[in-house]
């Protein structure tokens, strides 16, 4: 029996629902999923305002529930779909978890981790950008537009 081979934009879909989530609860929306061997093995969405806390972004969560889900603290043989690009801090935790890749969908011009080093990452991690990048980049504004 073969196993079926999940694409990218499938894993990418579902980090969508998460940041939904987000959206939903007033959050900003961004959401993310670590898959390990075709698996979704951790599921998170922004919570800085319903934990008062700046560092529960997506992707901290996200570490989190999969090294518990894994029992370790390394994500080497894991992937990270997020819809929006990390940030410096979350860059730097992935960097540490050792995660085999970075896969998102918007770039964020501001925040995003590239616009202050283009290499705060492991150096077997790789890292593609631009997965549904306008389905991303449309939910992020739209909850922006609302606060306006």
């Amino acid at each position: 029996m073969s196993k079926i081979k999940f694409s990218d934009d499938y894993f990418m879909k579902q980090a969508l629902i998460e940041a939904q989530k987000a959206f939903d609860l007033d959050e900003i929306p961004v959401g993310a999923v670590v898959v390990c061997n075709n698996q979704i093995i951790a599921r998170a969405h922004n919570q800085t305002e319903q934990l008062n806390d700046v560092t529960a972004h997506a992707e901290m969560l996200a570490i989190t529930a999969a090294t518990e889900y894994l029992g370790g603290k390394y994500l080497n043989e894991c992937t990270l779909y997020v819809t929006l690009e990390p940030c410096v801090m979350c860059a730097g935790a992935l960097k540490w978890s050792q995660i085999a890749n970075i896969y998102f969908g918007a770039e964020d011009k501001k925040r995003g981790f590239s616009k202050y080093t283009p290499i705060i990452k492991h150096p077997r991690c790789t890292i593609k950008g631009n997965i549904m990048e306008n389905q991303c980049s449309d939910l992020i504004q739209s909850f922006f537009q609302s606060k306006r």
